[in-house]
This record gives C-alpha cells, sequence and structure tokens, in this order.
C-alpha cells in the first residue's frame, strides 16, 4: 500500500511554496500527500499581501476526516498560522501516537522568503513549547534555529542544532542550501545534520539559479516522504538534499520575482547529486573528487600470510587480495603488532611479485609501516580518525596509497564519498554471519544502484557462497565482488571457478537496470 504522508501547511496562491511544493516532493518519492490546509497566504514571486490562519475548528475538522479513513506515517508542518492551530496539532498528534508510530517533520515557517513574518512571538513560543519536543526532526534555516533559541542561541550552526535538539527534538537538519555565508566557498550547498544516526555537513555544489522559491518546503516535505517509506533520519535527509537540489535544476522562471523550484521523480538516478557527508564539524572547504580507480573483479579476503600465498597459487591469478586479520583475544599489544607487522610485509611481498594489489584491513597505520599500498577501513574506524590522523592518511595517499571504504546505508555512503576513496564496499549484499551488524541485506537491487550512483568502484560483500551469486553481483554492475568463506581450504582450486563466474556476469551485464530508490537498510 502506498504510504500516506499529511502535510499541514498553508496555501501560496503563486503556486512556488508551501502545499503546492509539498505535492511535488511526496510525489517525487511516491508516496501520497494528503493536504492539510492550516493558513491561506496571498503571496505571488514578489511579495505576500495576505495571511490568514485557518481557524482551529476548521483545522481540527480536516484532522479527524481524515485520520478516520487514511491515517499518516509521517506528518510534515509548514505555515501552521497560529498557536491555536499548533495546539490543535500537538493533541493529535499525541492521539495519533496512542496507536502506533508516526513521525512529524517540523518546517518551522517563521519568515517567507520575500521577507514577509509568517510567525509572532506567541506562535515561536508554541513551537519551542509544543512541536519541538513531539518533533522527530526539524528543519529549520539558520535565521529560524536562532529564532526558535532566542537569546539562548549558541554561535555556531553545529551548537545551535545541538541546543535544539536539548529542547525535546529527535533531531535537527539546518538548512543552508541559499546561505552562501554557511561555507567557505559560495560553490557549496551546506546542511547541518544532527541525528542519532550520524551527525555532519551534507553538502553538494551549489545551483546556479536566482530561482529558489520552495526550497525548504521541498527538503523537509521529501524528508518525511523519506520517513513514511520506512528510511531512518540520516538517510532520509540524504534523499531530501538529492531530491531538493534536483528541483532547483528544474525551477521554473515564472512572474516577476523568484520562481519555484520544482521536484521530480528520477532524482535518485543522478550520480551528481550524491551529496558527501564530513567526518566532524570542520565546514568542507571545496567538493572532493578524485580520478576513477581500478575494477579488482574476483576480490578475495583471507585472514593470515599463509592464506595469501594460497590464494596467490590459483590460475589465472587474483587482481585484488585483501588481508584482513583479527587481533587474538587476550594478545598483548607488542605481539600482535609484531604479529600484524610481520604478516603485512610477507603478504606485501608474496603479492608485489606475482602483479597482484594487497589490500590490508583496517590497522592502517601499522599496516603503512609494514609497506602496505593499499588500505581498506571500516566506518568506525574512519571515524575513529584525529586530525592529525587524517593528515597522515591523506599524505601517504599522495605518495599512491590506494583507499577503500565499507559502506551500508546512505550516509556512509555519503561520508565514504567525501573521502574521495578509490573504492567502495556495499553491503552486506546478502545475509552474513561473518560479522555481527544491524544492517538488513542491500540484496542485488541496492548493490545495482550503488554502483551507479557511488563516485567510486563498487565491490558487493556479504553472503557470497556461491559462484553464481557472484556471477549475479557482477551482473547488477558492480566492480568487484567480496569472496571469504567460498575460497574454502584450498583457494588456488576454487578460485578458478569464482573467477568464470565473474567473466560470465560481466559479459551479461544490462546497462540502466536500476532502481529509481534504493531500499531501506536499517529499520526505522
Amino acid at each position: 500500500m502506498t504510504p500516506i504522508l499529511w502535510s499541514i501547511a498553508g496555501t501560496d496562491s503563486g503556486g512556488g511554496a508551501g502545499l503546492a511544493a509539498d505535492q511535488r516532493a511526496a510525489d517525487a518519492l511516491g508516496v501520497h500527500c494528503c493536504t492539510v490546509v492550516a493558513g491561506i497566504t496571498a503571496q505571488s514571486t514578489t511579495e505576500v499581501t495576505h495571511i490568514e490562519a485557518t481557524p482551529p475548528a476548521v483545522l481540527q475538522a480536516q484532522l479527524d476526516t481524515l485520520a478516520a479513513d487514511m491515517p499518516p506515517r509521517a506528518i510534515k508542518t509548514g505555515l501552521l498560522g497560529s498557536a491555536d492551530n499548533v495546539r490543535v496539532l500537538a493533541r493529535f498528534v499525541d492521539r495519533l501516537r496512542e496507536q502506533g508510530p508516526l513521525a512529524l517533520v517540523v518546517d518551522p515557517v517563521l519568515r517567507a522568503s520575500t521577507g514577509a513574518a509568517l510567525a509572532n512571538a506567541e506562535l515561536r513560543g508554541a513551537y519551542r513549547d509544543l512541536l519541538l519536543p513531539r518533533a522527530t526532526v526539524i528543519t529549520p534555516n539558520p535565521s529560524e534555529a536562532v529564532a526558535l533559541l532566542g537569546h539562548a542561541a549558541p554561535e555556531g550552526i553545529p551548537a545551535q542544532a545541538r541546543a535544539l535538539r536539548a529542547l525535546g527534538c529527535g533531531a535537527v537538519v539546518i538548512t543552508g542550501g541559499d546561505a552562501a555565508r554557511l561555507c567557505h566557498h559560495a560553490s557549496l550547498s551546506l546542511d547541518w545534520l544532527d541525528t542519532p544516526q550520524a551527525q555532519g555537513w551534507l553538502s553538494l555544489p551549489r545551483e546556479a539559479t536566482p530561482h529558489n522559491h520552495g526550497t525548504g518546503c521541498t527538503f523537509a516535505s521529501a524528508l518525511a516522504a523519506a520517513l513514511a517509506l520506512g528510511w531512518v533520519l540520516a538517510d532520509a535527509a540524504v534523499l531530501a538534499k538529492m531530491a531538493a537540489t534536483f528541483a532547483l535544476r528544474h525551477a521554473r522562471a515564472v512572474g516577476r520575482g523568484v520562481g519555484p523550484v520544482i521536484a521530480r521523480s528520477g532524482f535518485a538516478l543522478e550520480p551528481s547529486l550524491l551529496p558527501q557527508l564530513s567526518l566532524d564539524d570542520t565546514q568542507p572547504a571545496a567538493w572532493q573528487t578524485r580520478p576513477r580507480g581500478r575494477n579488482p573483479g574476483v576480490y578475495a579476503i583471507v585472514d593470515s600470510a599463509e592464506r595469501v600465498e594460497a590464494v596467490l597459487q590459483a590460475q589465472p591469478p587474483v587482481d585484488t587480495l585483501q588481508l584482513r586479520m583479527k587481533r587474538p583475544a587476550g594478545l598483548p599489544d607488542g605481539a600482535w603488532h609484531a604479529q600484524l607487522h610481520g604478516a603485512v610485509a610477507r603478504s606485501q611481498r608474496a603479492a608485489q611479485a606475482a602483479g597482484v594489489v594487497l589490500v590490508v584491513n583496517d590497522h592502517w597505520q601499522l599496516a603503512l609501516q609494514a609497506g602496505a599500498r593499499a588500505l581498506h577501513l571500516g566506518q568506525e574506524d574512519l571515524l575513529a580518525l584525529t586530525p592529525q590522523d587524517h593528515a597522515q592518511l591523506q599524505a601517504a595517499r599522495a605518495q599512491g596509497v590506494t583507499l577503500g571504504l565499507s559502506s551500508h546505508s546512505l550516509w556512509e555512503l555519503c561520508r565514504a564519498a567525501a573521502m574521495a576513496p578509490d573504492l567502495i564496499a556495499c553491503g552486506p549484499v546478502w545475509p552474513t554471519t561473518t560479522k555481527d551488524m544491524p544492517w538488513l541485506p542491500q540484496g542485488l537491487d541496492n548493490l545495482a544502484w550503488w554502483a551507479h550512483i557511488a563516485p567510486a568502484p563498487v565491490v558487493g560483500i556479504g553472503g557470497i557462497l556461491a559462484p553464481a551469486q557472484l556471477q549475479a553481483v557482477a551482473a547488477a554492475g558492480a566492480a568487484g565482488g567480496c569472496v571469504v568463506r567460498g575460497l574454502g581450504p584450498a583457494p588456488a582450486q576454487t578460485l578458478p571457478a569464482w573467477q568464470d563466474a565473474w567473466d560470465h556476469g560481466s559479459a551479461s551485464r544490462q546497462p540502466g537496470v536500476v532502481p529509481m530508490l534504493p531500499h531501506p537498510t536499517l529499520l526505522a
């Protein structure tokens, strides 16, 4: 059944923002939008001349009628018109949540893009006291964030987001796409993301258009639609960023002023719309790019130098081989470092002699000391990097060391993209017992989307136990497929079948067979 989203907002007689923008955004993500009128505005592309709040009884009647037949998975609020309307909505949200989960996305519309004030002090207080504590996420722009916090507003966007969450919000996205002053370079559009899953600057190159009316409405409605589809907050924000930027690309020049953005489906098929997510609160200085890395094909993963040497005996040889060693329980630091150093050095010598790329998983500093020329990091290791670590890693990359990164969700993919890696792993493709993880299987559909959208070659990993599965991974468009347990005790004997499967899958690829949207990989 098509998910239902309620948009409780104002009309825009110019067809740009408010319910008109919300409807377009919902359609772009494939959810059904019920439009609840909380206020009526007389506006055009140049001015707002009149605002009339819907009487609370009329708002209540709309909500009651809808609840009896079309209960929502998510509610998005825009212009609410009056503090009385906020009170009606707050009571109704509580009533709906008694019946089941409900996401509430609050776009605190306090001022129109034309400059007209849309909320007085009483209404701002109602937002703070009644809506923020009930909000799953709020999406203010910088001036709205300060207005909501009042005299308690701290300096800096990240600190303001933390202060807003302290008022009870589940998450905050401070949107700044149209505020060039937010970033070091006016070429970037930056939103600050503060969710339970991830924090950081979500960035994309700025769209060169003067027509941006309804961008905030589009972002908030797309976020709400993504939540209705089952995405967690950080992933929903990624989709909202993509949808809003795509809408900017299709903005219309109508009237004599600022024209509206036009949300459309297909935004998730544009590789140029994948945002980058910063590791910390340092604003990105530029859009990160790097020449595309090589395709690894059959990507063998082993846990010892002995297994490395066994894999290298296969004919034809693999192109890429990863050493993934786990520290034995109770082994002292000194002994572990010596063991790892010896295994990496031995493996590197063997791989170099065979002309095969050896990738060392995790333990990157010890791996570099042992002569490793290719590294792979998981997201936890990526987040653990200090500024000094990051500088050391980047210096190694400048000397030709390659970097692969793991990803399991949209926000992790965006965080990986911000590092401009040479390879991105997408997993788990199928259920796996190799690692205990919360992620739902990606499946071949998400893998195909990852391979299409990512800025680096993508390898599928997780649950690839039979050559037929690897063949399907190749046919989905991946640049490589990871084989771990499937290598068996004698890799030199099993690898020819894996290589044959990869070759057949690569030959059967069908370009363009990519889903319009990926599916969620975490339970919301």
